[in-house]
């Protein structure tokens, strides 16, 4: 068990934690999230004994390993295999003592704990692991200093998921995963054994996962039961209360104030008001729970569409130097498309984004674009190569040469950079704000097909939430990479999938994508082959999961998203109602918020309708 007791932190001005409290249960799986900034991975700092704390303590018991990915990716000649097995330095010890012992009742104590360990087993779970987050038999051979630093850091999460620790702490472990390592890992987490904190924006991990959520919020901590969706709705609930409270208390503080207003001069009520003086300075005050503001994304959409196919290749290939990486290509693109490129690091999905963008010519076959097609581009790497001495107004104007002052700073307020921020350099800016202003260089005219390459890292879980409502609100066609299963699920239609050398349909929805993953990463051998081939193939017909699933399930999250609209707006409304004075003040006014609270509880009656009818039909083509 891991107890955080009573901690505070300062960082500079700011302070992270205020005598913040918690206790992880053994065993537990624990999601750990709060806005960018809060303070999640110093408190990691201090979990490791990294950092130590102003005041306060942080205890679990001795014999607890802990376990951290390093930040500094790992190098040197070794191969991935052996760097991974080193993890395991009890295994690593005895396997050296082995080879020096030589009293045989020494030589037996060896042998029996390299048992008891599975020490002879090490080599296939170490290969696993690595196989699971992308590494083939031929790469786990391969020396270290061969690789990237983003697959190093892969090799360093391998190395610690081997070492088996106690208590696993994890800072945003997919950062550096495509899709397919973050379902493999998801399923590892699933089984792990031991106790998990987990700093992750990546909701779809965070509800897999999590049994617990640990929030930082305001520099306190509070551990809440179950994954990151039951967190929500347990908090929408208790901000709901705590409002309710809030009313009542400050009805109650009003009336005891206008009583010692009224007869605090008057000697026989002097008691009496003293008596309630003293009440209203016991009252402790309850503050509401006030979420921090999400900035929203603006994805224009192109101001006139172009008519289908926008995009059209019949049997084209694409490579570099002359050299094919995809070939047989045979694809269209509408107006409207919402794709997900599926695919491990490595297949070629970059490049391919490149072919249909323009930045790329086929070697062979052919491609056709709409002649006056605008494709925006926004590729992670990207956001590296911003001039870190320039600002976000001074990149605007270079788009808005013409413009006056005014109409460039509300274009920048426009992309989440108002007033002062505008005139922030670069290299002062977080990697979610750097992600923000690429983002909105890419999609500046409206472009009719806009081309989102892991869009979501960096962004905190609102922030996505925020991206994906403007996605869905885009009027072009959108092709998503992503290893944000969520995004993929709430904006994707279709899925496209990247392998062998090629792109083909992929036919199924992302569950069946998940199986199809861990079939291979497990050994297996998936089929590829489409649906309706294996259906005549075995003589039975079985339903289209994507086909009858995956619009209603975007459907079913935008309606949960306008819920979540109405029930804020609705807590708002009774917020501003609260206040005694507000009738009295502007009757006129407070009359039309009670109104407008009437429409919002309708609209809100009828989305729930909706949402449940949706819900039914999506159950039963599942079952179906």
């Amino acid at each position: 068990m891991l107890h955080i007791n009573d901690v505070t932190l300062r960082l500079g001005p700011r302070i992270l934690f205020d005598k913040a409290t918690a206790a992880l249960p053994d065993h537990a799986r624990v999601g750990f999230v709060g806005r960018n900034g809060a303070g999640k991975t110093t408190l990691f700092k201090m979990i490791s004994g990294e950092l130590g704390p102003e005041s306060g303590t942080i205890s679990y018991p001795k014999q607890m390993r802990l376990g951290r990915v390093e930040q500094e990716a790992p190098g040197g000649p070794g191969s991935l295999i052996d760097f991974v097995l080193a993890a395991d330095l009890e295994r690593a010890r005895l396997m050296e003592e082995a080879e020096t012992a030589s009293d045989p009742a020494r030589i037996s104590d060896i042998h029996l704990r390299l048992v008891d360990i599975g020490a002879h087993a090490a080599p296939s779970r170490a290969a696993a692991i690595l196989a699971g987050l992308g590494f083939d038999e031929a790469a786990q051979n391969r020396s270290l200093s061969e690789f990237s630093g983003g697959w190093r850091m892969r090799v360093a999460l391998a190395a610690v998921l081997f070492s088996g620790p106690d208590l696993l702490l994890l800072d945003e472990p997919t950062n550096y995963l495509d899709l397919e390592g973050t379902l493999w890992l998801i399923d590892y987490l699933q089984r792990y054994p031991a106790t998990i904190l987990v700093i992750s924006h990546d909701r779809d991990l965070l509800d897999a996962v999590s049994d617990h959520i640990l929030h930082l919020d305001q520099a306190k901590l509070t551990l809440w039961r179950g994954n990151y969706s039951s967190f929500e709705q347990q908090r929408r609930e208790q901000q709901a209360i705590l409002l309710k409270h809030k009313k009542k208390q400050d009805d109650q503080r009003k009336h005891l104030q206008s009583f010692v207003d009224r007869f605090r001069a008057k000697a026989t009520k002097a008691a009496q008001a003293q008596s309630r003086l003293k009440m209203l300075a016991k009252m402790e005050p309850i503050a509401a729970i006030v979420d921090g503001h999400v900035l929203p994304f603006h994805l224009p959409s192109p101001a006139k569409p172009l008519s289908p196919p926008i995009v059209a290749m019949e049997n084209a290939s694409v490579g570099y130097g002359g050299e094919p990486i995809l070939k047989r290509l045979s694809l269209n693109i509408s107006d409207d498309d919402r794709i997900g490129l599926l695919g491990s690091n490595g297949n070629g999905k970059s490049t391919f984004a490149k072919l249909v963008s323009g930045r790329l010519a086929a070697l062979d076959g052919m491609v056709r674009r709409s002649s006056k097609l605008d494709v925006g581009f926004f590729a992670q790497h990207q956001v590296d190569d911003l001039d870190e001495t320039s600002t976000p107004y001074q990149c605007v104007a270079e788009l808005m040469r013409e413009s006056t002052e005014a109409k460039i700073r509300g274009k920048c307020a426009q992309f989440g950079f108002p007033n002062v921020k505008a005139d922030t350099r670069v290299a002062q800016l977080s990697g979610g704000e750097k992600a923000r202003l690429l983002m909105g260089l890419a999609c500046f005219n409206g472009p009719h097909l806009l081309i989102l390459d892991e869009p979501t890292n960096h962004l905190d879980i609102d922030s996505r939430a925020a991206l994906i409502e403007a996605i869905n609100d885009y009027q072009g066609a959108i092709i998503l990479v992503s290893h944000d299963r969520h995004l993929l699920d709430a904006c994707a239609d279709r899925l496209w999938l990247v392998e062998d050398g090629t792109v083909a349909s992929f036919d199924g929805d992302m569950d069946d994508y998940k199986k199809y993953v861990l079939e291979r990463a497990n050994g297996g051998k998936p089929a590829r082959k489409g649906r309706a081939e294996a259906e005549r193939q075995s003589g039975r017909r079985e339903p289209s999961p994507r086909k009858d699933t995956a619009p209603a399930k975007k459907r079913i999250w935008a309606i949960e998203e306008k819920m979540r609209k109405f029930q804020d707006l609705i807590a708002r409304i009774d917020k501003a109602l609260a206040n005694p004075a507000a009738f009295s003040k502007d009757p006129a006014k407070s009359a039309q918020l009670s109104a407008q609270r009437g429409e919002l509880e309708k609209a809100l009656m009828l989305a729930e309708e909706e949402w449940l009818e949706l819900s039914g039909e999506s159950e039963s083509a599942q079952a179906g």
